[in-house]
């Protein structure tokens, strides 16, 4: 085992950074709305013993597979986001802020069986309080895509897949990321040579062949059958992820205990957190991890430096409100901080 904190040199860092603005990234996976809405407490309700809001901000960010392309587009990389919306208000808000953002939505194609998913998270304040979430109220279909969708958007991916340089996978169980589909994506992406990594909270033996895979500890857990507790169930949980799938490597993310790389040929890599005590909101920080890993090994890194470059970018994230992403700038600031 190796613990690196400061490895990657600076030289490197820059070398590394610079080449971000030239890796060409498809995300496929399940996109989502996160909408944000305050306001202030206004009194009690006479109808029930609920509050009342008098309403004063909602705004939507790109969630999901959608917050990781973003995030893959605030660092210089050019990105298009392949997945499914409804046929409403917020698939067109969606897309018009992954747009603004870099972010190309012509492989997002319409799902009339569903509602574009949106996890819409209410906040409240008052003159004596800071801004604090009451309740979050989702609307999503799980589905699976049905046979001639999936084609389509199979079909639409396998037209354009030469033009990129790595595809992110990211499933959150919302339908897109069939069985068939997983399969057809792992064939074509192993065939052409090109960086594969994943981001999914289910089986991790339906992606072979993948790069790196990214599971937070308890996602880990769920899949070896057992609690990590110490250095030793660490240790067997990476190597039973390993054992039991055909995956170069996978990450395991450990929050204020920092992030374990297991390589199939390269042992136990493990990185300290680089922030642990600046954090004020985790929403998302898994898809800026995902998004700076499959950048930086589009731009030549070893899993090793990309992980480093993940653990910083994570870093910064976490430390704002809400779905966030950072960018080249800021790594290098939070670099010379360290």
């Amino acid at each position: 085992m190796s613990t690196i904190h400061l490895e990657l040199s600076t030289p490197r860092l820059e070398a590394l950074l610079a080449g971000f603005a030239r890796a060409k990234v498809l995300v496929v996976g399940d996109l989502f709305a996160d909408e944000y809405v305050t306001g202030e407490v206004a009194r009690i309700s006479r109808e029930a013993p609920v509050l009342i809001l008098q309403h004063s901000n909602a705004t939507v960010f790109p969630g999901g597979a959608a917050n990781a392309a973003a995030n893959i587009a605030s660092l210089g990389g050019a990105v298009d986001m392949a997945g499914v919306v409804g046929e409403d208000l917020m698939a067109g808000q969606l897309k018009a802020e992954l747009n603004q953002r870099g972010v190309g939505t012509d492989l997002s194609l319409p799902d009339p069986s569903r509602p574009t998913t949106t996890k819409s998270r209410i906040s409240a304040s008052s003159q004596q309080s800071v801004t604090q979430q009451i309740v979050r109220v989702d609307r999503e279909k799980r589905h699976p895509l049905d046979a001639d969708l999936e084609a389509r958007l199979l079909a639409a991916i396998e037209a354009r897949l030469p033009g990129y340089d790595a595809v992110l996978l990211s499933d959150y169980g919302n339908g897109v990321l069939t069985p068939s589909l997983i399969a057809r994506m792992c064939e074509l992406v192993g065939r052409a040579g090109k960086v594969l990594t994943v981001d999914s909270q289910g089986d991790l033996s339906r992606f072979p062949g993948a790069w790196v895979v990214t599971p937070n500890q308890p996602e880990a857990e769920a899949e070896v059958g057992f609690t990590i507790t110490d250095d030793a169930t660490l240790r067997a949980a990476g190597a039973k992820i390993l054992a039991g799938t055909s995956l170069r490597s996978v990450l395991i993310t450990r929050g204020g205990a920092g992030m374990a790389l297991f390589e199939r040929e390269g042992g136990l890599t493990e990185i300290p957190a680089f922030n642990r005590s600046d954090v004020f909101d985790v929403t998302g920080a898994g898809d800026t991890v995902v998004g700076t890993l499959t950048m930086a090994l589009a731009a030549g890194a070893t899993p090793r430096e990309a992980v480093v470059l993940a653990n910083l970018a994570a870093s910064i994230v976490v430390r704002r409100f809400g779905t966030s992403v950072t960018n080249v700038q800021e790594m290098r600031e939070a670099w010379d901080a360290l």
